[in-house]
């Protein structure tokens, strides 16, 4: 029997006016049809309270990553692009780092980020960001209302939130929002 890989979620953060916002929804799907949690909390204050975390994927792997890209920035006294940059590099090269199964966002007042296993570190160009199974949902609903609303970055992220919940299989309503 092949393993049940665990999948999902929906994780969206914005800076818009000063205001940063990274959301997620928080349900854990195993496979293609069980709900094992509704409720899981997929982003985090770190760094005193100065850094927004969100990640996806497989959730032991996840929060390995968020541990260690915690040591990042304290080490780097809360240089975010330094950091990440440095996460990139070990998640890349670090023979048991690069088996991890997952996707870190990671923002400040000014900066969002997304760190991969192949070593990006990518910046938005909108100021949105979004991963995830329901990211694309999100990305186009949050890229809509950038543009045509003069809707907050919360307000965005929790709308984006939900339309990817309403949409994607993987996804639910059930929100964890954080601000700075």
């Amino acid at each position: 029997m092949e393993s049940e890989k665990i999948k999902a979620t929906t994780v969206v953060g914005v800076i818009r006016d000063g205001k940063v916002c990274l959301g997620s929804d928080g349900q854990v799907t195993m496979g293609q049809s069980i709900v094992m949690k509704s409720n899981a909390r997929k982003v985090r204050k770190i760094y005193n309270n100065q850094i927004l975390v969100g990640f996806a994927g497989s959730t032991a792997d996840a929060f390995t990553l968020l541990q260690r890209f915690e040591e990042k920035v304290e080490s780097f006294r809360g240089n975010l692009m330094k950091a990440s940059i440095e996460m990139a590099k070990d998640w890349r090269t670090d023979k048991y780092l690069r088996r991890l199964e997952a996707m870190l966002v990671v923002m400040n007042k000014t900066e969002a980020l997304l760190i991969s296993g192949t070593g990006d570190v990518i910046e938005p160009e909108e100021g949105i960001i979004t991963i995830g199974s329901g990211g694309p949902y999100a990305l186009a609903a949050a890229q809509a209302m950038m543009k045509h609303t003069n809707m907050s970055a919360r307000e965005i992220v929790e709308e984006a939130l939900k339309i990817a919940g309403n949409i994607c299989i993987y996804t639910n309503t059930n929100l964890t929002i954080e601000e700075l």
